[in-house]
């Protein structure tokens, strides 16, 4: 199996939809990074993954807004197309694993420290606590140890 790590932000807010009764979390995730040209030039280039995320489990759906930056881990699917003018195109998605939030949108101070909790789940295992019961990311945690 191929997994990829993407630390980004997301381009547009989440919409979440249902498709044959499942709930699925559509995303945009911008990489950017800095290089130099052969002329020795400064340039950034910015590259963009859709993200399909496949979980019950939407309750992070209203934190995933524009600009907000989000470390997201999941299995690349390539999907190979033709276009009108009958040459071949190529799209990349990733379907999501796992989702954490790392920080808000500049300038927000909602979530200055970051968001420690992740949300796993998708079409594929996802680790339980055994009960057969999984955890809701919006559950209070009140079992502090001390």
């Amino acid at each position: 199996m191929i997994r990829m790590q993407l630390i980004g932000n997301l381009g547009r807010d989440c919409t979440t939809n249902v498709v044959n009764g499942k709930s699925v979390m559509n995303i945009t995730v911008a990489h950017s990074e800095k290089y130099k040209d052969a002329q020795g030039n400064m340039k950034e280039k910015a590259i963009w993954v859709d993200c399909a995320y496949w979980s019950d489990k939407t309750g992070i759906a209203p934190y995933l807004k524009k600009g907000t930056q989000v470390f997201v881990e999941g299995v690349p699917d390539i999907r190979t197309y033709t276009k009108n003018d009958g040459a071949f195109g190529a799209s990349m998605t990733l379907r999501v694993l796992s989702i954490q939030l790392l920080g808000s949108k500049p300038g927000e101070g909602g979530n200055e420290g970051g968001y420690q909790g992740s949300a796993q789940g998708g079409g594929y295992a996802s680790q339980s606590s055994g009960n057969g019961q999984g955890t809701d990311i919006s559950e209070a945690v009140d079992d502090l140890p001390f």
